[in-house]
């Protein structure tokens, strides 16, 4: 629909926002890996482990960030070794290319993870509506569920309430500000 060059992001990023990014790697073909996109000034992302996006990062200073509603392509970007041979998957709404600057590095759980800042360079508008994903708002729609079948026989409470803590900290650190109302409400609506 439209492409533009310009310093920002193609769609509203709030919390952490779930997108693909496409790297080349040294075979000439551009790896597919999830990425969660971290809202402020600058976008930040944290690659862990030593994945090929990672390696891409420091090998090309960055890479193609894309927002798709493509579940099949979300699972394989993140539980698989995807290459393509063009940057952009057929099932991207919107596009972004980046450059990507490590700024800081650390280890947790025995895991080392690196910050990446994430700068606008181009970007693409393919569709009318470009939907994102956020886990806070995710787990908002499973908290709801969950908390619905509280008081039925059915279902155990306890497993229910360890799901609720669990979607809460989901809601409370990836999403936003609307994703930490929504559990309160959550919280003031139920007896859980």
């Amino acid at each position: 629909m439209s492409s533009r060059t310009k310093s920002d992001w193609p769609v509203e990023l709030r919390g952490v926002t779930e997108s693909i990014v496409t790297t080349l790697g040294p075979n000439e073909l551009w790896n597919v890996a999830a990425l969660g996109l971290h809202t402020g000034n600058p976008v930040t992302a944290k690659t862990w482990g030593n994945t090929r996006t990672r390696r891409n990062f420091h090998r090309q200073g960055g890479g193609v960030v894309q927002f798709t509603h493509d579940p099949v392509d979300f699972v394989d970007a993140t539980l698989s070794i995807r290459e393509e041979e063009g940057a952009i998957l057929d099932s991207a709404d919107a596009w972004i290319e980046v450059e990507a600057e490590r700024v800081d590095s650390g280890e947790s759980g025995g895991t080392n993870w690196e910050q990446w800042e994430l700068t606008p360079v181009e970007s693409e508008i393919r569709t009318e509506h470009v939907p994102t994903v956020n886990r806070g708002f995710s787990a908002i729609v499973e908290a709801t569920v969950a908390v619905s079948r509280l008081d039925v026989d059915a279902y155990d409470t306890a497993e229910l309430r360890a799901r609720l803590d669990y979607f809460e900290e989901v809601a409370r650190k990836c999403g936003g500000e609307r994703e930490r109302q929504a559990f309160d409400r959550i919280r003031e609506l139920t007896e859980w």
